[in-house]
């Protein structure tokens, strides 16, 4: 299982290990419109903790990705 690391901050980095434990489980066995929210709701999660726990930084590349699967930045 890929998992984001940051390797200094362990808030940060057990937040994005918890989204993505979460994700994987969430799409075993989804149909395409679940795996979608899926990976919304996973990327809203990372940009979460970004904003929370990282002082903001890596935000801009997961807004990026939110923006490329909805055409929006929410």
């Amino acid at each position: 299982m890929p998992v984001i690391k940051t390797g200094t901050n362990p808030v940060h980095d057990a937040a994005l290990l918890a989204a993505e434990q979460t994700h994987q489980a969430a799409i075993v066995g989804a149909t395409a419109a679940q795996i979608r929210a899926a990976d919304l709701a996973f990327l809203r999660a990372c940009r979460q903790s970004c904003i929370t726990n990282n002082g903001s930084a890596g935000v801009a590349q997961f807004t990026t990705a939110i923006r490329e699967l909805t055409g929006s930045e929410t």
